[in-house]
C-alpha cells in the first residue's frame, strides 16, 4: 500500500540532491543562516481506500487547499491528538504536509550560497517536493534528512516557496520498528478495505512531523562533516578531530579549541589532527563532579580556493569511557547509572518538540538526583542531547529497533535497513560527550537463531563506526540469548510480581538475585537493570499495598533497591526506572489511557515513587560522588 508511488517519483530525481554526507545541527555563523519553519501548516490525510489519492491526483502539484478540504496542524507536533477526530487519532497512512514561504532575496540572487532543507524527524517515510519538484525521500522516524534545494527556489523566484511532504506511519516487518497491516475480510463485521496495523512495542504510534522544519545556508564550499575523538593524559587532554570539506580539493582549515570563558586553549591546522589541552578540564557526570558538563567549543574556520569561507562551532567535552568485566568507567573511575527511561510523549504534541516540556523534564531530572536516561526506545532529539552535554545528564543512546519479534524481520532486508539506522544515529550522535553507549534494540527476539548472526553484524558495524560501548536491551533467558555474546554490556528488563508472578512481592529478591548470577556467570560482562517497575494509578492507595497503588509500586521498587546495593558491589553498574512519565499506548485491556508506570504523572506531577527515587539517588551520589553543595541530599 505505502509503496506504489515510487514509479511516478523518478522522472524528477535528478534535479535536485540528495544529502549523504556529514549531519551537522544547523547553526547561524558569520557563513551561515537559517529560516525556521515551524508553525501552522495546512494539513490532509489520504482517506481513499489505498491511501494512493495524492499520489495518483499529484496533490504536490498545486497548492494543497486546491486539491480538496485542509485544516490546520502545527509543526512540531503529532497529528493525533490535535483534531477532533477519532478516525485520524489512529490513523494509518499517507498524510500531507503544505507551507508556503518567503525567501530572502539575497539567498535566490546569490548563486554561491547554498540553500538546504531540513527535516528534523517525520514518522515514518517521507517524501518532499519544493514547488511541486521531487527533493528527496526518507526512510525512517527520529532521525533527520535534508536536501539542497538552491536549484528549485531559483527557478521560481517571484512566487512564495511552496514545500509540501508526505508523511506515512505504516510499519512492516522490516522498518524500524516493524509492525504488520492486518486486513479484516469478514463484511459481516468490517466494511471493504478494512485494515489495522499490528505492532510489537508499548507506545503510542504517533505520526507527522516532529521536529523543527528549516531551510538553512552554506556557501558552495563549506564544512561537511565534524568527528572529534577524546581522550586524556595526566592533566593534559587531547582532541583527535577531523574536518570533511566539499566543494574544495585543498582546503585551508583552521581550528581553535575556546574555554567557557572564550580563551583559546589549543589551536590546529589541516584537516585532521590533534588539539592537545593543558590544565583540562574533563566532562564528567552530573552528581560525580563538582563542576560536570564542562564544555568548550571548537570554531572550525575553512577558506577555500574560490574565496568561500565556512565557520561552524561545535561544542566539545572531553572524557573517556571504558568498561571492564565488573566496571563502567568515565574517565577512568567507575560510573554508575542511576536514571530513567523516558519517552517523548506529552498531552495534545504527542512526540513534538516542545522546549518548556524539555527544560522541566531536565529540572526534575535534576530534582531527582538521576545522573542519566536512556532514549527508549528511539533517538531522541538532538536538542535533548546538547542539553545533557551541558548538564552532565548520561544518555545511552537507542536505535528505533524495538518490537523485532517475527523471524522474518531478521531477513537480510531488514539488517540492511537497520545498518542504515545506526549509521544515521552514530553520524548525528558521534560528538556527544553524553552519549556513552549505543543500543541497537530493545527486547527482540534474541532466541531465535537467526538473531546472532544479525546483531554480529549489527553490533560489529556500529563498533566500526565509534568506539563506544554497544549494548541491546535484553528481557529474554540467558541460556537462550544469541546476541549478548557481541556486547560490551548486559542490559537487563525484568518486571518481577508484575508481568511475572503478578502480586507476589515475595519473590523479586530470589529472582532478581538468580537473574543476575546467571547473566554473569555467563558471559562476565557488566550489567545494568535497564528497566524494571510497575504500574500505579496516581491518587490509588491500599495498604496493605495491592497492584496498581502507588504503594505497591513503592514496594516493588525498594525490593529491587535491596538487591541492587548488594549486586552493584560485584558487577551491577546501573539501574534505570520504567519510567521517568505515564505516556501514552494504544488502547488495551491491560492500560487506562496509557502505561502508568511513570514516577510522574503524564503532567509531571510525582508519585510516591518520585520521592523514594529521589531519596535513593541522593543516597547514592553522596556516597559516590561530588555533589554540588547547593543540591545536596540534605536540603531535602
Amino acid at each position: 500500500m505505502w509503496l506504489v508511488h515510487f514509479a511516478c517519483l523518478t522522472v524528477v530525481w535528478n534535479l535536485c540532491l540528495s544529502l549523504d554526507g556529514g549531519m551537522l545541527f544547523p547553526q547561524e555563523s558569520p557563513s551561515r543562516e537559517i529560516k525556521e519553519l515551524n508553525g501552522l501548516w495546512r494539513f490532509r490525510a489520504d482517506f481513499s481506500q489505498d491511501r494512493n489519492e495524492g499520489f495518483e491526483k499529484a496533490w504536490f502539484k498545486r497548492p494543497l487547499a486546491e486539491t480538496g478540504p485542509v485544516i490546520d496542524m502545527p509543526v512540531p507536533s503529532s497529528f493525533n491528538d490535535v483534531p477532533q477526530d477519532a478516525q485520524l487519532r489512529d490513523f494509518i497512512g499517507w498524510v500531507w504536509y503544505e507551507k508556503e514561504v518567503w525567501l530572502p532575496m539575497r539567498w535566490i540572487q546569490d548563486q554561491s550560497t547554498r540553500v538546504v532543507l531540513r527535516v528534523g524527524s517525520a514518522h515514518y517515510y517521507s517524501v518532499v517536493w519544493v514547488n511541486g519538484v521531487l527533493v528527496t525521500e526518507h526512510e525512517g522516524g527520529h532521525l533527520p534528512f535534508e536536501a539542497e534545494v538552491g536549484t528549485v527556489i531559483r527557478k521560481d523566484a517571484d512566487i512564495p516557496c511552496r514545500i509540501t511532504i508526505a508523511v506515512n506511519n505504516t510499519l512492516n516487518l522490516h522498518t524500524l520498528p516493524p509492525g504488520t497491516i492486518q486486513y479484516m475480510t469478514d463484511r459481516s463485521k468490517y466494511p471493504p478495505g478494512y485494515f489495522i496495523q499490528n505492532t510489537n512495542f508499548d507506545f503510542f504510534n504517533y505520526a507527522g512531523i516532529h521536529r523543527s522544519v528549516l531551510l538553512y545556508t552554506t556557501p558552495q564550499t563549506y564544512i561537511d562533516d565534524i568527528t572529534v575523538h577524546t581522550t586524556f593524559l595526566d592533566s593534559t587532554g587531547m582532541v583527535n578531530y577531523s574536518v570533511a570539506v566539499v566543494g574544495s580539493a585543498q582546503p585551508a582549515v583552521t581550528v581553535a579549541l575556546l574555554s567557557k570563558d572564550g580563551r583559546c586553549v589549543a589551536s590546529a591546522s589541516g584537516t585532521s589532527g590533534i588539539l592537545e589541552v593543558p590544565k583540562v578540564n574533563l566532562w564528567w557526570p552530573y552528581l560525580m563532579h563538582a563542576n560536570p558538563g564542562y564544555m568548550y567549543l571548537m570554531e572550525v574556520q575553512l577558506k577555500a580556493e574560490s574565496g568561500d569561507r565556512d565557520i561552524y562551532t561545535l561544542p566539545v567535552g572531553i572524557r573517556t569511557v571504558n568498561v571492564t568485566t565488573s566496571k563502567f568507567l568515565i574517565n577512568n573511575k567507575p560510573f554508575y547509572f542511576h536514571g530513567v527511561n523516558k519517552h517523548e510523549d506529552s498531552d495534545i504534541r504527542g512526540k513534538g518538540f516542545d522546549w518548556p516540556l524539555i527544560v522541566k523534564d531536565f529540572n526534575l531530572l535534576k530534582w531527582m538526583g538521576a545522573n542519566s536516561f536512556r532514549t527508549s526506545h528511539y533517538p531522541y532529539a538532538e536538542e535533548i542531547l546538547d542539553m545533557a552535554d551541558r548538564l552532565g545528564i548520561v544518555v545511552i543512546d537507542e536505535c528505533p529497533g524495538v518490537g523485532i519479534k517475527d523471524i522474518r524481520s531478521f531477513a537480510p532486508a531488514s539488517l540492511d535497513h537497520h545498518l542504515v539506522v545506526m549509521e544515521e544515529l552514530v553520524r548525528r550522535d558521534k560528538n556527544h560527550p553524553s552519549v556513552v553507549m549505543w543500543s541497537v534494540a530493545n527486547e527482540p527476539a534474541a532466541e531465535m537463531p537467526p538473531a546472532g548472526p544479525y546483531f554480529k553484524q549489527l553490533v560489529a558495524r556500529t563498533k566500526s563506526l565509534d568506539s563506544r560501548p554497544v549494548t541491546f536491551i535484553t528481557d529474554s533467558n540467558y541460556s537462550r540469548d544469541q546476541g549478548a555474546p557481541y556486547v560490551d554490556v548486559i542490559c537487563v528488563n525484568s518486571y518481577f510480581s508484575w508481568y511475572h508472578d503478578p502480586g507476589h512481592l515475595e519473590v523479586i529478591s530470589i529472582q532478581l538475585h538468580t537473574q543476575f548470577d546467571d547473566w554473569y556467570g555467563k558471559y562476565q560482562k557488566p550489567i545494568i537493570q535497564s528497566e524494571y517497575g510497575a504500574d500505579a494509578v496516581p491518587g490509588l492507595h491500599s495498604d496493605p499495598p495491592t497492584m496498581f497503588t502507588e504503594e505497591y509500586q513503592k514496594t516493588v521498587l525498594q525490593n529491587y533497591h535491596k538487591v541492587f546495593d548488594q549486586k552493584r558491589k560485584e558487577f551491577v553498574v546501573g539501574e534505570l526506572i520504567w519510567n521517568f512519565a505515564d505516556f501514552m499506548t494504544a488502547q488495551g485491556l491491560t492500560r487506562v489511557v496509557g502505561n502508568k508506570k511513570g514516577m510522574f504523572t503524564r503532567q509531571r506531577q510525582p508519585k510516591a515513587g518520585a520521592f523514594l527515587l529521589r531519596e535513593r539517588y541522593w543516597s547514592i551520589a553522596n556516597e559516590t560522588g561530588v555533589p554540588p553543595t547547593w543540591e545536596r541530599y540534605p536540603c531535602l
